[in-house]
């Protein structure tokens, strides 16, 4: 529009602000188009204000939202019952209910009469907040006025009491919800469902999932979700299984929440291969990985003494996920060192090393000149060299016995020192007799001799320039 020669108008700037609520960082996005907004010359109105409320509601962010509605009434925008709305619903993510009755009155006095959205959210601020009998009141008077025709009131009602141990109340509205034919997608059900398994009460929970599945004769995902997770959190394996048999059955493929809480599930009761063969499935079938859940795996899979499998896991999750936290680098790499995985592990550190510790790589270094593939040697320490590290003598020492041993290696040991002549390094005196002793391996004693000279000639040279830069 604006590459058009358009200029955006206020109700262009009302449907961005819309989309805003949608999304995970959506109120400094917001922020960034009404200072666009003001910076045009538009002035902001009801409907912006409105959705500006909105945005607030859906970020958590009451304080910032009661900002927006007294600037809106400063300005001379008369609430309507959107504006109250959106505030309210900021109060019930906030549990603040003195301030929502505040609200209610405020309403009322500007000559509103709240309607079905109000009421239901008022609802929501008292049975979080645990007032019971305040929802109670207010769930009857919404009965009265013809608006618990569907189950969203009963169920906020029925959820809070449940979360709070009152599994018998809960059950009562369930009963009481049933008995009055209220209108139900089966949200309800699943409320109950997991009610029930919180409470140990898995039997139950079983037979009104069957009784869910007779009276709807159908599962949607979300159901089986919300079963998945109920079973899980109960550590019922049995339900669990039955459940995915259910899905395969339906042929309902499944989503990153169902991927999510079976890899939990299986984390959770150690049971590794079952959430190893689910993260590939997922990982085959494009779903952005957890990280946590994944760590969490690796390590299960390191302890238990599968790290090919903790291997692929992070190659998984590396591939999937641009960047990492800094620290599971520097585990896998120690995993594979522990193991043996020598060659994977050099991958990891050439990759990795700037946010690798110095002891891990030193660690990695010695593991690789003892007993690492002999060809990448050379490579592994110049890797180690670029990546800032200052390698050992010791490390030096181990290579330079090694390619000793494997007189075919020779080229390598000679292409070594030479390295090393440029870098400033210098065999210690160990290795430097090893070498004069084993000079025939290599032609003439003197072109052993020559290398070692050359290297503490280049080692004072940069000695002296250091100095030099210091002073």
């Amino acid at each position: 529009m604006k590459d058009g020669g358009l200029l955006p108008d206020l109700v262009t700037y009302s449907t961005l602000l819309s989309g805003c609520a949608k999304l995970k960082d959506g109120y400094s996005k917001a922020m960034e188009l009404v200072n666009e907004l003001n910076n045009n010359g538009l002035h902001m109105d009801g409907v912006i204000y409105g959705n500006l409320l909105a945005v607030c509601a859906s970020n958590g962010l009451r304080d910032e939202a009661e900002i927006f509605f007294q600037q809106m009434k400063n300005e001379g925008c008369t609430p309507n019952l959107f504006h109250y709305s959106s505030l309210l619903n900021g109060y019930s993510e906030g549990g603040n209910y003195v301030e929502a009755e505040k609200l209610i009155e405020d309403l009322k006095s500007s000559g509103l009469v709240p309607n079905k959205v109000i009421l239901t959210t008022l609802l929501k601020v008292y049975a979080k907040n645990g007032l019971f009998e305040k929802s109670r009141e207010l769930l009857a008077e919404l009965e009265a006025l013809g608006y618990a025709e569907d189950e969203m009131p009963y169920c906020l009602l029925m959820d809070s009491l449940s979360k709070t141990g009152h599994i018998h109340e809960a059950r009562a509205i369930f009963t009481e919800m049933k008995e009055k034919n209220v209108r139900s997608d089966g949200y309800a059900y699943s409320i109950m469902i997991s009610a029930l398994c919180r409470s140990g009460l898995l039997r139950e929970a079983r037979q009104l999932s069957k009784d869910f599945e007779a009276n709807y004769d159908r599962y949607d995902l979300v159901m089986l979700n919300t079963l998945l997770r109920a079973y899980s959190n109960a550590g019922d394996m049995d339900s669990v299984m039955q459940t995915l048999k259910k899905m395969d059955e339906l042929t309902i493929s499944p989503d990153w929440n169902t991927f999510h809480i079976l890899i939990k599930y299986f984390c959770r009761e150690r049971l590794h291969h079952l959430a190893y063969r689910t993260i590939e499935d997922m990982h085959s079938k494009g779903h952005q990985l957890d990280e946590e859940i994944c760590t969490s795996l690796i390590l299960q899979l390191s302890e238990a003494g599968f790290p090919s499998e903790a291997l692929s896991v992070y190659n998984m999750l590396r591939y999937s996920k641009r960047s990492l936290c800094k620290t599971l680098h520097e585990k896998v790499l120690n995993i594979l060192v522990a193991a043996g995985l020598l060659k994977d592990a050099y991958v990891v550190m050439k990759d990795n090393s700037d946010v690798i510790s110095m002891q891990s790589l030193e660690k990695f270094a010695v593991a690789f000149m003892k007993s690492g593939n002999i060809n990448l040697m050379n490579d592994v320490l110049k890797a180690l060299h670029r990546s800032g590290y200052k390698i050992d003598m010791e490390v030096f020492d181990l290579a330079v016995s090694r390619y000793i041993g494997k007189p075919e290696k020779k080229e390598l040991l000679l292409q070594l020192l030479e390295w090393m002549s440029g870098q400033g390094y210098v065999v210690n005196s160990s290795s430097r007799n090893l070498l004069l002793k084993n000079s025939s391996l290599f032609g003439e004693k003197r072109l052993i001799a020559e290398i070692l000279s050359k290297q503490q000639m280049m080692s004072r040279r940069l000695r002296s320039s250091e100095v030099k830069k210091e002073s």
